[in-house]
């Protein structure tokens, strides 16, 4: 019973890393207006090749195989020049668009339906062990060259504006710009409406 259970949890493992993979492949041809077809993504994007490659270390690092894992993250940085870490939890259906110099610490995590500009750190204010890299929630835009650094969180559909660096947590829903961010207030006669500048998108 013991060898049954321990296939069928690798052969699970398996799909749930072909499924996240696919899911992947479905959020860039819904989240980035250049692509018309799964083919061009397949093709072409960077960014999903080191989403893909960060699948399969990221399966054989929770298979406590890490020497491969770090072997399949080394290649992946080498070939497109995406730092990801076999480590860091990253929900299915996320887009790294672009990607090239976007480094993703040991300790993030991020939501599903995310998507993530060129030159983007995920990363540590500090050195120290533990939690030390922010959490990202869903649907959250994070512009090119922007920073959001420490064990912040980032609530989901929040946006943060190209090269800001980020400090302290964001809330669901919010933007945030500048250097340390800044959280944009709300307009007074619309208060469910951000004021958000033309070049947050930073693409």
């Amino acid at each position: 019973m013991r060898i049954i259970r321990f296939f069928k949890n690798i052969f699970g493992d398996i799909m749930s890393t072909f499924t996240a993979v696919k899911r992947d492949l479905e959020m860039y041809v819904m989240l980035d207006p250049s692509v018309e077809k799964k083919w061009e993504v397949l093709v072409a994007s960077v960014g999903f090749y080191a989403m893909m490659l960060y699948r399969i270390s990221n399966l054989l690092w929770r298979w406590k195989l890490k020497f491969l894992a770090l072997i399949v993250y080394a290649a992946s940085r080498i070939i497109t020049g995406v730092d990801i870490h076999p480590a860091a939890r990253i929900e299915p259906g996320v887009v790294v668009d672009h990607g090239v110099g976007t480094v993703i610490g040991s300790t993030a995590s991020i939501g599903s339906g995310t998507i993530i500009y060129h030159g983007v750190t995920l990363g540590a204010r500090r050195i120290e062990s533990g939690k030390r890299h922010p959490d990202i929630g869903r649907n959250v835009f994070i512009g090119s060259g922007a920073k959001v650094l420490g064990a912040v969180k980032v609530g989901d559909g929040a946006r943060i504006g190209a090269n800001a660096v980020v400090l302290n947590d964001v809330p669901a829903g919010a933007v945030a710009v500048g250097v340390p961010a800044r959280i944009l207030e709300k307009k007074q006669d619309d208060p469910e409406q951000l004021e958000v500048p033309t070049w947050i998108h930073g693409i």
